[in-house]
């Protein structure tokens, strides 16, 4: 019995140390929305799935060290739920990031992206002007177009550099015009309109050198925070993956060693029939 508690014990403490990581990934993307991603609703689930975890793992280590059944079968219950959500919300996300990706474009090592390339809830949620606007200003205000800058022997690097120049999916899709606009370079987010035709991609327009506008604006700006996100939530979904695999692995095993516990607290003998006759026949042959 003493083991059986020990076992329990031990278990719900690698689930409370379990924990840790997917409270720990929550954080992380909030932290990412507020600084790049900005799209801070995510992350929620996460958190909350992360603090579940840690208060029923310290249930069921109370339960295991007092002997508390009814402790134990709480944590076995809401343990068999909190898996369930984990592999929904791992199914969720990468239902939603499913579709798009950025699009080679020659003579240049970053990607250009498009809001075509996109679809289902994720895009329609991050298009929509109800939260485009949050977004738009959150990207603005983290500076991250500004810190795109460089300095090289004390003047701004050249054009051929900053072609060869690998750039994040929002510096990509929000801090400079699309590439088929055949703009021409001046630093990294002042452009000037090419001798050629400007292409028929209506962000060609949206384009501002006002450092304040850039391309805040453009569908490729959406894109590129759309392409951040899916980035960031398939990183964190590896990370959960992980944990739901053990997680399913330790509840089979405290399971089992609960189940153990009620066999001895009835006085059943391991492998022994749980039901006996209450008269048994007199005949014995």
């Amino acid at each position: 019995m003493r083991t059986s508690n020990h076992l329990i014990g031990l278990l719900n403490f690698l689930t409370f140390l379990l924990s840790i990581p997917i409270l720990g990934s929550g954080i992380w993307l909030s932290t990412r929305a507020n600084n790049t991603d900005c799209l801070n609703f995510l992350q929620w689930p996460l958190i909350i799935i992360g603090v579940s975890i840690m208060v029923i793992s310290l249930a069921g280590f109370a339960g295991a060290c007092y002997r508390n059944t009814l402790l134990m079968r709480l944590y076995l219950i809401i343990m068999f739920l909190i898996i369930a959500v984990l592999i929904g919300f791992i199914i969720f996300a990468y239902v939603v990031t499913d579709k798009g990706s950025g699009r080679f474009v020659p003579n240049r090592s970053y990607l250009d992206y498009y809001i075509q390339d996109y679809s289902g809830w994720l895009e329609e949620r991050v298009a929509s002007d109800e939260y485009w606007g949050k977004i738009r200003s959150c990207v603005r205000d983290s500076r991250v177009c500004s810190k795109l800058r460089r300095i090289v022997g004390g003047v701004p690097e050249s054009a051929d550099m900053f072609y060869i120049r690998k750039l994040t999916p929002i510096q990509s899709g929000c801090c400079k015009p699309p590439t088929e606009c055949d703009y021409i370079y001046e630093n990294e987010t002042i452009w000037k309109p090419g001798m050629g035709l400007i292409g028929t991609n209506a962000d060609c327009t949206r384009w501002s050198n006002d450092q304040e506008s850039l391309c805040y604006a453009c569908d490729s700006c959406k894109a590129g925070v759309l392409a951040s996100l899916k980035k960031s939530w398939r990183k964190v979904s590896v990370i959960n993956i992980v944990v739901m695999i053990i997680l399913i692995i330790v509840y089979i095993i405290a399971y089992a060693a609960y189940r153990n516990n009620r066999r001895m607290d009835n006085d059943e003998p391991f492998g022994g029939a749980r039901m006996t006759k209450a008269r048994p026949s007199r005949i014995h042959l």
